[in-house]
């Protein structure tokens, strides 16, 4: 009876869905345009080199390598091995979703149990810099200095949720008791692991760099189709007065936590999808900052469901469940609004200050480096992002003609 009631709950939905679509046809063009020019020219071409690298690293056993290294420091922290570190730094240089595609592949690979890569996939998606810095910062408040405030929270917000998710599952999970390896002569050890997993993987350099660019371009395919159906779901939420109606029971919250009530609907917006809510914070041009800014802490903090499907979709080719990353990105963005409002004053009241006393000229130099690292994307992404999907057809269709002949 349950799952019966759960089929028709999500026809009604997708029907419903359709309609709303038929009646507002115009604005979802629009949204669906605005969603595929983000991916084609920011999120394509900026991912791409980070995934295929990631491929490569995994395949020449350089992550083998890197786990030995890092064991030491990944064990004690976060309770998962020294491999989780590449899923780390590499999700917080490229941004969501690298973490969890990353985690997924150390999955597949056996380098991970079923608990040590649900603990890694909470805390290792992060927005990017260039996201925080250059369309957040500049982009939309107009300020570089709160780059470097968001950045902070933002990444040290996911190193406690880390920390406190090593706790997750000890109780589920089977330790294996293994000697302890004596630290000395840890670097030969890493040499070794290296050398025999690049051994172990028998498929020549070209097909490796092929099935590189294959899955990188899939799972960035996947990522465009989610990023334009909630782009084109959150206009239409709105344009069905239905976000509006969830904000004003938000509003109930905010009043309680002091929190300006024109907030509400940004929030909502930026819970569907991070860039539509923080654009809309920045608009209301709330006084003073420091409330925008805790809210849009949040928000980068807890991803946007956006973010939390295509994670979903990743993990879904392996046993990782949803759940613990679900609550990672609740305590991410409880964790960074905190951080937010600890270090508003220190890491951007006082340097304003700090840069009116003396100044400092280092501001405008950093938002252009950054504006024109964003410009430089919107100018050469798209042209970037239809050769390598024409370039994964040709590699597709010459397998495809060697596997006929």
């Amino acid at each position: 009876m349950k799952s019966k009631m759960k089929t028709i709950i999500l026809a009604c939905a997708i029907i419903g869905l359709a309609l709303i679509m038929i009646k507002f046809p115009k604005d979802a063009y629009e949204a669906s345009i605005r969603g595929l020019d983000m991916w084609w020219e920011i999120v394509f071409p900026s991912l791409l080199p980070f995934f295929i690298t990631a491929e490569l690293l995994l395949s020449f056993g350089v992550v083998r390598f890197l786990g030995v290294l890092f064991e030491p420091i990944m064990r004690p922290l976060f309770n998962v091995p020294g491999a989780g570190s590449f899923a780390l730094i590499m999700g917080m240089a490229s941004g969501y979703p690298t973490g969890a595609k990353i985690s997924a592949r150390l999955r597949q690979e056996k380098q991970l149990t079923r608990i040590e890569a649900e603990r890694l996939t909470a805390f290792t998606n992060a927005s990017s810099p260039l996201f925080i810095f250059a369309a957040l910062s500049v982009g939309f408040f107009g300020d570089a200095k709160l780059g470097l405030l968001i950045a902070v929270c933002h990444y040290a917000g996911n190193v406690f949720v880390g920390i406190i998710m090593r706790f997750y599952g000890r109780r589920q999970e089977r330790r294996q008791k293994q000697a302890r390896k004596s630290s000395h002569g840890f670097m030969l050890r890493a040499l070794k692991e290296m050398h025999a997993a690049r051994i172990r993987d028998k498929r020549p350099f070209g097909e490796i760099l092929g099935d590189a660019v294959l899955n990188s371009v899939q799972t960035l395919l996947m990522v465009g189709g989610f990023i334009i159906l909630f782009s084109v779901l959150s206009k239409l939420l709105f344009l069905v007065h239905l976000t509006p109606i969830i904000a004003a029971g938000f509003q109930i919250i905010f009043q309680m936590l002091q929190l300006p009530l024109e907030l509400a609907l940004p929030f909502i917006s930026g819970l569907l999808e991070i860039t539509v809510g923080a654009s809309m914070i920045s608009k209301e041009s709330i006084e003073p900052l420091f409330t925008s800014i805790v809210i849009v802490s949040f928000i980068l903090g807890f991803h946007g469901f956006s973010i939390h499907a295509q994670v979903a979709s990743i993990i879904s080719e392996t046993d990782i469940r949803y759940f613990p990353y679900f609550i990672g990105r609740i305590l991410h963005g409880i964790i960074a609004s905190i951080l937010t409002i600890i270090l508003y004053k220190p890491l951007y009241l006082n340097r304003q200050a700090f840069d009116r006393d003396n100044l400092a000229v280092s501001a405008p130099i950093s938002e252009n480096d950054w504006m024109a690292s964003l410009s430089i994307l919107k100018e050469i992404g798209p042209l970037f992002s239809i050769g390598f999907i024409f370039l994964a057809f040709l590699i597709l269709y010459r397998r495809h003609i060697k596997h006929v002949k």
